[in-house]
């Protein structure tokens, strides 16, 4: 029975080439089709990792922004020209025995 099938012709072709002609045809396209969606995903990925390096220089500059921000002199000069504020002098400093009787509160057991 297979050796029948090896021989039978259609159109003068054997039925047994025409279907492996099929078979080479469907894997050719499928082949196509997956470099084709692969190529796309290729470039999203591509996509994403530029994003991501994108995000990585803003980070870091947000940061350098932040360290700048937290400069101690900085916060000095600003609370001295917008608040008013001064460092504290030698006589506003108290020892920690008086404390208690500075903050008007009684002692705790």
């Amino acid at each position: 029975m297979i050796a029948r099938l090896y021989e039978r012709r259609w159109r003068g072709f054997r039925v047994v080439d025409l279907g492996l002609f099929g078979f080479l045809m469907v894997l050719m396209l499928v082949v196509y089709l997956a470099k084709t969606f692969g190529g796309a995903e290729r470039s999203q990925i591509a996509h994403v990792e530029r994003q991501i390096s994108d995000e990585k220089v803003r980070v870091r500059l947000l940061q350098a922004e932040v360290a700048h921000l937290e400069q101690p002199g900085r916060i000095e000069a600003l609370s001295r020209q917008y608040l008013g504020l001064q460092p504290v002098s030698a006589k506003q400093e108290i020892k920690a025995d008086a404390l208690v009787t500075v903050s008007g509160g009684a002692t705790h057991p």
